[in-house]
């Protein structure tokens, strides 16, 4: 139970005290009323002494009375109340009001209780049971069965004013001594037949005859006794005096129950209370007049409640009150008790040596035994046993409660034990009941060492009164008293059952005690060792349910908000949806309206699980209240919780949203709202800007760069302000979810803003959303839109919409994307409600910082805060005839057109691609063609520029050789063009003004590897108009093509082993060397495209120093036809290139094509598209090889040999250039396909890089394969060695040739000596000075190679030193001597070279690659 203001014991004595009754005359009263009281009103305050009383048991014992009270009343007459236990219709009122009027007070101290995780805030003390139980426990009505109610005395009260007192008083006592022994009236009931009459003359300070009030008392002392009369002084001064001085009011407190008592009797006056103060004296038995006088006071109680009381008194007459009722009870009341203890001790005395049978039978024979009514087996029933007032049982009865009243609480439970015995062996239930109460009860009181407290007493008197006498008044009253003496001994728990038990589900009168009792269970629960919290919970809801039915709407409000704190947050959704739907109720009831919204909307904000049928409960409720609280509260739009907005998902879209196709045109796909983000794809978009960005800045990033972000969201950068464009649309979409299982209806969906103005001008202008229908559990997507009109800084706060419920839940879910009428639902629709909800962004969280690692702090999130900036261009951008699917390096032609749709000129158009290979707009300074400009159709209208073969020329004899600069083709200095992907678009005069559109033709070229390719395009553009705060913009667009096998070219270097003939015109040939260069051609495709066949057109190179001269090999027919899986092969005979006269940079940086057409036109592979598309394949064949070659050739061309100074790297390079090649292949082909019955021919080109003589080269690369973990190290690694040539390489420094007959005829039996002349020609493949060593000595020791080609030696020198400069050929005479016919090899001499200056680490054997066989012919 709650803490209660008073003790156990102070309760206990409190509920029972003596009762004293008052008769006034009606001059006395007057006397009073000047206060506004009447006399026992008046002495009420003073009723508890301050003083111990002192008093004899029958033992002669002193026995000392503490903080006595005794109960003044007036005399009220009335009918019997019924023996049935049940309130009347005027108690019942009583009690509902006081517990109504007591409420809890504002900021009163709370208990905070922790018990696990629940920290509740609990009302430390329940002032309104407390109020109840008062009241309930002073107007329960007299008993038969017990005295404690009963009247001691009665205080018979006369004005001094009187003519003759003396008459007065008498007529006051025979009226109470008819009232007693007349048996008109049953109430009151009087303690004992010789009531103590105590004779009190008031005298009026202010007008009476102080020397006559004085006579008359002495008067009365000489005819009543000092001890049973009193002279009470008061009004010591007048109402007008009394209003300028401040006195004290004690009787306001009692004053307000008495209030309550006459109100609840006038609305029901078929009873009356028995504490109803009676102010008339002439009539005190008169219904009629008690009833009039009820009128009479409930008239004026307004006026009694606004006049102070006690105007006429002074703080002497407080104490002369006070001193009154200590003298009456010290001097009049206690000995008149203890007199009657005496001589009941001695009535009892009398009876112990006579035994229980005799006694009884006595009592049978004498006729002073109990008079039973009704046959034995009711018995039990409290009418069926009646005691006589005489009754020996009774008179014990009547001893207890003398001694209960005097605190003699040992003499009394020994009483209470004996009456208990009797009444149980008479089958008096009703008797044993009240006995055994009070036994219990003065066990608990007595002091010294008790006796343990008999709770089984008060649970056997309980039941008794409860299902026995039925008399739930007294069960009630006995709960009250074990369940407050339970608590005071920490038995909390059977408290709380105690109580529980003493509910009932039966509605009516007992709903108000069940509410209080289950509350005083729950707070038993939470009191305990180990608090209950749930027990509390629940059992407060149950009493909060109970106050509800009783009317106690405020206290109903209160006991669910207690239980509130137990069940939120801990998943109890179904009960916490139970108890804020009554909380929403009862604020809506008790004119809460704030709290009543906040209750209905944590029901719907919550993830409820109620049944589709409650949730809709809850809305229709919920809109009903906030309704209501709008229409009464005339303040800004509140904030709606339905439905659920997710801030974080919140995306804001920039710019007008993009055209799509038209006709034939295909617009940019640019970026959307309906596009997915993804973080990978946001970087590689990011890296094309930086690159585009850097190239229009002359290669570097400026400092202030930021990525362009067109649609901002939850995981893009929102740390800075976003810029927005003046006259472009700001769409902003944001999430709903409904989480309900009804639909929900949206109307009139705007946004809510805030604009800063840097020019007075128009603000924005919101576009306002139609009505949107979300069905149950979904999410539904708005975009609104805001256009600015003016500069300055935009502020997005949130949404303001109208919320409206569907009409009904039967009906069928509307879809989440329908739109429905723009003007909201109609009222027929139901309840619409306006409100508005705030979207509230939370940054990243910041962890950067040590401070901000150690706490949770999270950075601005700026996306709905957009800087509106001056206009800007706008480009749009259309594709004609753009393909979807190419074979692998198809060529085709396709055309793009550029609008600008703003009112600003654009300027520095720039292209950048993830696949610059894939496509090229062309070289503007070659003077390409780029007519036709329409795309009209290009029926076998080929995309490069071609020219006729000469007639009678052969299909690959002679080359046609172009020289072209990098330069032309986007690959100038300063890392612009196609170096790093970016590309500027070639406008008329750079300028793309205001409304202008042009078009321009676009070559692209299938991807080299087959599949799904996804291409990302990004254009670059800026304004004309310099300074603004926006310095470019971008615009985006994604193409996928499917690529298709076409054709795999393989190619190989061969170095040729014989030297041409001496002719004038290969004089270069011979002087700079050639190449053999075999080209396999096989056609991979599988017909997925239709393709019946591939024709290979011509085959082009590319080199700074290498060229194609002829083919070795024509086919007979002019095409090289390739069909399915066949698969054709091509030689080539390749020159190196005269070095082209001029500086060595221009030689470096020119390209020269040849081209070698096999049918009967030749393709200029030098011009748009061709080369553009070898210039951009990826990667280009010089960057293949480290910088360090190009240095070193650049060096050494100028200086013959290294010096001995040169490193290893510079030795290495050297030998590696004798095998590198730098030629590039370019094979153009065409393919014949059939679509929609018609042929269509397609072209293409293959690329293949030669690098190494002897290594093929393929136009297919292998895919990289995924690099294995690398371990991590942690030392750190030393300098790589020198790396040295290996022999392979070194074996390339030298090329040699054997010049001698293929037969040689000699006599042999002319001359045995056969002498051959033979020349041995060495070429320098190197550009330094190599040291060369001749050994002509036999080495083949082994006897096959002997018997296969014979013997023979050579004549002269053994060895030959010789030094050959750089490229340089030299030619060694040579005689072979033979002694017979035969075939001999003659590729015997072994040749050693080193670079100059050497050591001789790096020699190593040059040999022939095949054997030189000569025939010796016998001539005879």
């Amino acid at each position: 139970m709650a803490q209660c203001v008073q003790s156990v014991h102070e309760f206990i004595q409190d509920s029972f005290v003596p009762m004293v009754a008052v008769l006034c005359s009606e001059d006395a009263e007057k006397v009073t009323r000047k206060n506004n009281l009447n006399f026992s009103e008046l002495l009420r305050p003073f009723c508890r002494l301050t003083s111990e009383g002192h008093m004899r048991d029958p033992n002669n014992q002193v026995q000392v009375v503490k903080n006595l009270r005794i109960s003044v009343n007036n005399v009220v007459t009335r009918p019997s109340v019924p023996a049935s236990g049940t309130p009347s219709l005027a108690q019942r009122l009583l009690l509902s009001e006081v517990v109504s009027t007591c409420q809890p007070a504002e900021g009163g101290v709370a208990n905070v209780i922790t018990a696990g995780d629940y920290d509740l805030n609990i009302s430390a003390t329940t002032p309104w049971f407390e109020a109840y139980r008062e009241t309930f426990l002073q107007s329960m009505p007299a008993a038969d069965h017990e005295f404690l109610n009963h009247y001691l005395a009665c205080l018979l009260v006369v004005s001094s004013s009187e003519a003759v007192p003396v008459e007065k008083f008498l007529k006051l006592s025979q009226e109470q001594h008819r009232i007693q022994h007349s048996g008109e009236y049953t109430n009151p009931k009087w303690f004992i037949p010789n009531t103590l009459k105590y004779y009190v003359l008031l005298h009026d300070m202010s007008q009476g005859d102080e020397h006559r009030a004085d006579s008359v008392y002495e008067d009365m002392k000489q005819r009543y006794g000092a001890q049973g009369c009193y002279l009470l002084k008061v009004n010591s001064r007048t109402a007008a005096a009394g209003a300028d001085e401040q006195i004290p009011d004690p009787w306001s407190q009692y004053l307000h129950k008495s209030s309550l008592q006459n109100g609840s009797l006038v609305n029901s006056l078929d009873s009356t209370h028995p504490l109803q103060l009676d102010t008339s004296g002439d009539t005190p038995g008169s219904l009629d007049a008690l009833r009039a006088v009820a009128v009479e006071t409930k008239a004026g109680t307004a006026a009694a409640a606004a006049a102070s009381h006690g105007a006429c008194l002074t703080l002497n007459d407080h104490d002369r009150i006070r001193q009154f009722i200590q003298e009456f009870t010290f001097r009049g009341l206690l000995p008149h008790i203890e007199k009657n203890i005496r001589q009941l001790n001695d009535q009892l005395v009398s009876r112990k040596g006579l035994s229980r049978s005799l006694f009884s039978a006595t009592k049978k024979w004498f006729g002073g035994g109990k008079v039973p009514e009704k046959s034995i087996a009711e018995l039990k029933n409290t009418s069926g046993l009646l005691y006589p007032p005489e009754a020996p049982e009774l008179q014990i009865r009547k001893m207890a409660d003398l001694c209960f009243l005097v605190q003699h609480y040992e003499l009394a439970y020994s009483c209470y034990h004996t009456a208990k015995k009797d009444f149980l062996s008479d089958q008096a239930m009703l008797y044993a009941a009240g006995a055994l109460e009070m036994a219990a009860v003065s066990a608990f009181l007595q002091g010294g060492a008790p006796r343990p407290y008999p709770a089984h007493y008060m649970d056997t008197a309980i039941q008794t009164y409860r299902d026995v006498c039925k008399n739930m008044h007294l069960a009630e009253r006995c709960a009250l008293l074990s369940a407050e003496i339970l608590k005071s001994q920490a038995k909390f728990s059977d408290a709380a059952t105690l109580l529980i038990k003493m509910t009932s589900e039966v509605s009516g009168d007992c709903d108000l005690r069940s509410a209080l009792l289950l509350e005083q269970a729950a707070h038993c629960f939470i009191n305990m060792r180990n608090p209950m919290v749930r027990k509390f919970a629940f059992h407060m809801i149950l009493a909060g349910h109970r106050f509800s039915k009783a009317g106690q709407k405020r206290h109903a409000l209160r006991c669910y908000c207690q239980a509130m704190q137990v069940y939120k947050g801990k998943g109890w959704s179904l009960a916490e949806d139970h108890i804020n739907f009554t909380i929403g109720r009862q604020s809506f009831t008790l004119r809460q309206p704030e709290n009543a919204v906040s209750a209905f909307r944590h029901i719907l904000t919550n993830e409820s699980q109620q049944a589709s049928s409650q949730q809709a409960a809850f809305l229709r409720e919920y809109l009903y209240v906030y309704k209501n609280v709008t229409g009464v509260c005339d303040v800004a739009l509140p904030q709606l919780p339905l439905p659920y907005i997710n801030s974080s998902a919140t995306r804001v879209y920039f710019g007008h949203e993009r055209r799509l196709a038209e006709g034939e045109k295909q617009a940019a796909t640019h970026v959307s709202l309906d596009q997915e983000f993804d973080r990978d794809l946001a970087a590689m978009w990011r890296d094309l800007e930086e690159q585009v960005v850097a190239s229009a800045n002359r290669g570097v990033v400026p400092a202030t760069f930021q990525a362009t972000q067109c649609c901002l969201n939850s995981q893009t950068d929102n740390l800075r302000f976003p810029l927005a464009v003046v006259e472009e649309p700001i769409i902003v979409e944001v999430v709903f979810r409904n989480p309900l299982k009804v639909p929900l209806v949206l109307s009139d969906v705007s946004l809510l803003w805030k604009f800063t103005l840097k020019d007075f001008s128009r603000p924005q202008d919101a576009a306002v959303g139609d009505a949107l229908a979300f069905s149950n559990e979904k999410e539904t997507l708005a975009r609104l839109k805001l256009l600015p009109h003016q500069t300055g800084q935009l502020n997005i706060l949130g949404l303001v919409y109208n919320l409206a419920s569907t009409p009904s839940t039967g009906g069928t879910t509307v879809s989440s994307s329908a739109a429905l009428k723009s003007d909201g639902p109609s009222p027929a629709d139901g309840t619409s409600v306006r409100g508005r909800q705030d979207l509230e962004i939370q940054g990243p969280r910041l962890n950067q910082t040590k401070e901000e690692k150690t706490s949770v702090s999270h950075g601005p999130d700026r996306r709905l805060d957009p800087t509106i900036t001056p206009p800007m261009p706008l480009l749009e951008v259309f594709f004609l005839q753009f393909p979807t699917a190419l074979l692998c390096g198809e060529i085709r032609k396709a055309y793009v057109e550029f609008c600008n749709v703003s009112g600003v000129p654009l300027c520095g158009l720039r292209v950048v691609s993830t696949h610059p290979d894939f496509f090229t707009f062309g070289s503007s300074s070659l003077a390409t063609p780029l007519t036709p400009l329409s795309p009209t159709s290009f029926e076998n209208c080929s995309a490069y520029k071609t020219l006729a073969t000469p007639p009678g020329a052969t299909p690959g004899s002679v080359a046609a050789v172009t020289l072209v600069s990098a330069g032309d083709f986007g690959l100038g200095e300063g890392g612009s063009g196609t170096s790093n992907g970016v590309a500027e678009i070639p406008l008329e005069d750079r300028v793309l003004k205001p409304g202008q559109s042009t078009q321009l033709p676009l070559w692209l070229r299938g991807p080299d590897h087959e599949g799904v390719h996804e291409i990302n395009f990004l254009f670059y553009y800026e304004s004309a108009v310099k300074g603004g705060k926006i310095s470019h913009r971008v615009l985006r667009h994604t193409v996928f093509i499917c690529a298709s096998r076409s054709l795999c070219v393989r190619a190989t270097a061969c170095r040729s082993n014989t030297l041409p003939e001496e002719e004038a015109e290969e004089e270069d040939e011979r002087r700079n060397g050639s190449m053999l260069v075999f080209v396999d051609v096989e056609n991979i495709n599988t017909n997925e495209a239709g393709v019946r066949e591939f024709h290979i057109a011509q085959v082009s190179s590319s080199s700074k120093q290498w060229r194609l001269h002829r083919c070795i090999n024509p086919a007979e027919d002019k095409d090289c036809k390739l069909n399915s899986r066949e698969r054709g092969k091509l030689c080539f005979r390749a020159t190196r290139c005269k070095p082209v006269q001029g500086t060595i940079m221009t030689s470096i940086e020119k390209y020269i094509f040849a081209d070698l057409s096999l049918g009967n036109e030749q393709i200029i592979s030098s011009t748009t598209p061709c080369a553009d598309f070898f210039f951009r394949r990826c990667p280009p064949s010089d960057s293949r090889r480290p910088p360090v070659a190009v240095e070193t050739q650049g060096r050494l061309s100028r200086s013959q040999g290294a010096g001995p100074g040169g490193g290893a790297e510079d030795l290495t390079s050297l030998v590696r250039k004798c095998n590198e090649v730098d030629l590039d292949i370019i094979v153009l082909w065409k393919a014949f396909v059939v679509e929609d019955n018609k042929q269509v021919i397609l072209e293409g080109q293959l690329h293949v890089a030669l690098q190494t003589i002897g290594k093929e080269a393929c136009s297919l690369t292998q895919k990289e394969e995924a690099q294995e973990m690398v371990l991590l190290k942690f030392k750190p690694e030393l300098p790589p060695p020198m790396t040295r040539p290996s022999m392979e390489q070194l074996s390339h420094l030298i090329k040699t040739n054997l010049h001698y007959p293929e037969s040689y005829r000699h006599p042999f039996i002319h001359k045995s000596l056969c002498l051959v002349p033979v020349t041995l020609t060495l070429s320098n493949c190197s550009l330094a000075q190599v040291d060369v060593i001749i050994d002509l000595r036999h080495k083949t020791t082994s006897p096959e190679s002997l018997e296969v080609h014979g013997s023979f030696t050579w004549l002269g020198q053994t060895q030959y030193k010789l030094q050959l400069r750089a490229q340089e050929v030299m030619r060694v005479p040579l005689r072979a001597c033979f002694l017979h016919a035969g075939v001999y090899n003659l590729g015997t001499p072994r040749v050693f070279a080193k670079l100059a200056d050497q050591g001789a680490m790096c020699e190593t054997s040059q040999q022939t690659a095949t054997p030189a066989l000569i025939i010796i012919i016998n001539d005879t």
